[in-house]
């Protein structure tokens, strides 16, 4: 379903950004949705951690292969725990995982499994501490909690400056204005409380590709 904030968000973006404002008339029905519960969706953005959308696509399509061969031929299956638990790290990095992400992935695994992250409650947490509680899971930095915060939690206004594709469309949209990191942490002020979205529109604006988690 279509976040109850995206509506609001992409009239007041268009209204005071005439490059956004193009953006979004080219992708006009299309819009943020969650698509994963929250595990798999750690779990793809730890697949995608450095890595292009394409290439991470691929890795995690070969993932599922792995887990289950019925999972490549569903368009969102849910993955669990135990399955990844069940995974030697040969069966790992055969699917394409670095033994890095292997690793990640099956501690990732571990504390869902042992009920050490408790999802449910996280609809009460500010994005902040959000991003801290998942941060302290091994594999989880910053870049994959703000990737969590925007396509499972939804939130409005996260804006994940660390990721590459962000930087190259904010550097071919607004050449003049986001010359380095600064500039561009400054500029994305004026989307506030929709960076997420911007965010998300200016992610299409490279690649048609949705990107999703």
């Amino acid at each position: 379903m279509k976040p109850s904030y995206w509506d609001q968000a992409v009239r007041t973006l268009s209204r005071h950004d005439p490059v956004m404002c193009a953006l979004i008339r080219v992708y006009p029905d299309f819009h943020l949705q969650r698509r994963h519960d929250a595990f798999t969706t750690l779990a793809r953005a730890i697949v995608g951690q450095q890595i292009s959308v394409r290439a991470a696509d691929a890795v995690w399509r070969r993932l599922l292969t792995a887990i289950n061969p019925i999972y490549e031929r569903k368009a969102f299956p849910k993955l669990l725990p135990e399955e990844i638990i069940g995974m030697d790290n040969d069966a790992l990095r055969c699917a394409g995982l670095s033994q890095r992400k292997s690793e990640y992935i099956q501690d990732l695994a571990c504390h869902f499994a042992s009920g050490c992250l408790k999802p449910r409650s996280w609809k009460k947490l500010d994005d902040e501490t959000l991003i801290k509680t998942l941060s302290a899971v091994k594999g989880i930095g910053r870049w994959s909690a703000e990737m969590f915060l925007i396509f499972h939690e939804l939130r409005a206004d996260v804006f994940p400056i660390a990721d590459l594709g962000l930087r190259r469309a904010l550097r071919m949209r607004y050449p003049q204005q986001c010359e380095n990191v600064e500039t561009m942490r400054l500029f994305a002020e004026r989307w506030r409380p929709y960076r997420s979205v911007a965010t998300w529109y200016l992610w299409r604006s490279l690649d048609p590709l949705p990107v999703e988690y």
